[in-house]
């Protein structure tokens, strides 16, 4: 329903979630910072200026957008969301959270496949009206290593 993948469509996040890294995919296995048998949380590779390290959460399974998204697997992601909003306060001691998700090319999706992404916020960072950018994963590092460690010893669930 509603779907505007492309024929022959490689999803890269997909092959974020089998584990498979190429030229093609800007995220590394080494931005995962939680992963079980449904769903996986990872360093976006594109960084907002003032908001480094945000996450994006994914099904593992492929799913274009919110309207084929099963009810189960939406509880999964939003319980994830809260957890992960919990750990942004914690690890990098941010002021707030902001999430948002996108359907749709006039909704801004970019990439074909149902993500969330979850932000932390800073008095005055202006988030929506700064620059983005793509970043490399040894910038990526500082921002997984503290995550993961937050869910490694606070979300028992976490197979990483």
């Amino acid at each position: 329903m509603y779907n505007h993948a492309p024929d022959n469509y490689i999803c890269p996040f997909c092959q974020v979630a089998q584990g498979i890294e190429n030229q093609f995919i800007h995220t590394k296995q080494s931005d995962i910072v939680y992963q079980d048998e449904y769903i996986t949380a990872f360093i976006n590779a594109g960084f907002f200026e003032n908001n480094k390290g945000n996450v994006i959460i994914i099904p593992n399974d492929h799913y274009e957008n919110i309207y084929d998204l099963p009810d189960d697997i939406s509880a999964k992601i939003h319980k994830l969301e809260r957890e992960v909003a919990i750990a942004l306060k914690e690890v990098y001691q941010c002021d707030g959270v902001s999430s948002r998700q996108h359907n749709e090319p006039y909704g801004n999706q970019e990439v074909w496949h149902y993500h969330l992404h979850v932000f932390p916020r800073y008095k005055d960072d202006n988030l929506y009206s700064s620059g983005r950018m793509y970043s490399k994963p040894e910038e990526r590092v500082k921002y997984a290593v503290g995550l993961k460690e937050y869910f490694r010893n606070n979300y028992p669930l976490n197979e990483r």
